[in-house]
């Protein structure tokens, strides 16, 4: 039996997330759901973003589906921290997956195909800022080797599953070279031992920003920390259809939660419009690398694929969630 954490958290993620899980239901008849809850409004209703029941539920499950958090911006609000970063680092889910490949459709470039790999769970996200003096704000960056080992392990695994041709470390040791070299250092020294020497190239993160806008097919699986990843993930998932189809998943520790990259999307939270193909997408990296039932993760994005192929261009306005769920379930 599979068991999987259903928390929809914010904004638009109460409308994809019921969409996700139907279509997992499909693939998985045996799926036990579980209903938890974290995020702003949680906090809102309990003062805490993350009850200790939701933990306990992810561990006891070892999967879920996050679908969205909304997190109050300007002045900070006392008690409140992001419920996705509280899971992250309260469950050592240490890496992120994060997919950009070409859909039909809605892709602008073909033959795109690659993963870039996240360091999950500190870096400039660690939570440590504090103020110095008056005007004076401080952020620390941290960088354990413990962390930068466990990623590129992940890498190993993601690369084999994948059949990668390449490994590509991204930094900014030039003007970071404690931080961004122990990154550096430590994450070449485990692949380099198992192998990779060959196939491990390097980049500084600006110019690898550039180059995932020039030429993305060139890139395959690329590996950085924390904040680089999320910036140069947003960027790269334009040639996947934007962020609506970005998919990702929060893996570590023996467990995983997957999350689509789009957010809470309060403009839209209500309406119908919300593409719920990033939530499912999701639903395909938790099949693939957690419960290890590829087939399956193939047969959902192949449906994905078909019915972006027919309907890809289309504009279903106010019915765009209820619309591409039915289409996808129909195609499977």
């Amino acid at each position: 039996m599979h068991k999987l954490v259903v928390i929809p958290g914010d904004g638009i993620g109460r409308e994809v997330v019921p969409v996700a899980v139907e279509v997992l239901e499909k693939l998985l008849p045996d799926l036990q759901i579980v209903e938890a809850e974290a995020g702003w409004s949680c906090f809102q209703r309990g003062g805490n973003a993350v009850p200790e029941a939701t933990y306990q539920a992810i561990r006891d499950c070892s999967a879920g589906i996050f679908g969205a958090v909304s997190s109050p911006t300007g002045q900070r609000v006392p008690g409140y921290r992001s419920a996705i970063l509280q899971l992250r680092q309260g469950l050592k889910l240490n890496t992120s997956l994060r997919p950009v490949r070409s859909w039909p459709g809605v892709s602008p470039r073909p033959g795109v195909d690659l993963m870039i790999l996240r360091e999950n769970s500190e870096g400039l996200y660690s939570g440590r800022e504090h103020w110095e003096s008056e005007g004076v704000a401080i952020a620390e960056r941290v960088i354990s080797r413990v962390a930068c080992e466990a990623l590129a392990r992940c890498a190993l695994d993601v690369a084999k599953a994948r059949k990668a041709r390449r490994i590509t470390l991204v930094h900014k040791a030039n003007v970071l070279p404690v931080t961004c070299g122990l990154f550096r250092d430590t994450c070449r020294e485990v692949l380099e031992g198992e192998g990779w020497a060959a196939e491990l190239d390097e980049r500084l993160v600006d110019l690898a920003a550039l180059q995932l806008v020039e030429q993305p097919e060139a890139f395959d699986l690329i590996v950085t920390s924390n904040l680089f990843g999320d910036i140069l993930s947003d960027l790269a998932c334009h040639w996947s259809g934007g962020l609506g189809l970005a998919p990702s998943l929060n893996w570590g520790n023996g467990i995983a939660l997957a999350e689509p990259v789009h957010g809470s999307a309060p403009d839209i939270t209500g309406s119908g419009r919300a593409n719920p193909i990033a939530a499912i997408l999701s639903m395909a990296l938790l099949l693939r690398y957690h419960w290890q039932k590829p087939a399956l993760a193939i047969r959902l994005e192949a449906a994905v694929e078909n019915f972006l192929r027919e309907e890809g261009k289309a504009d279903f306005g106010f019915e765009t969630t209820r619309v591409v769920g039915q289409g996808i379930l129909a195609v499977l």
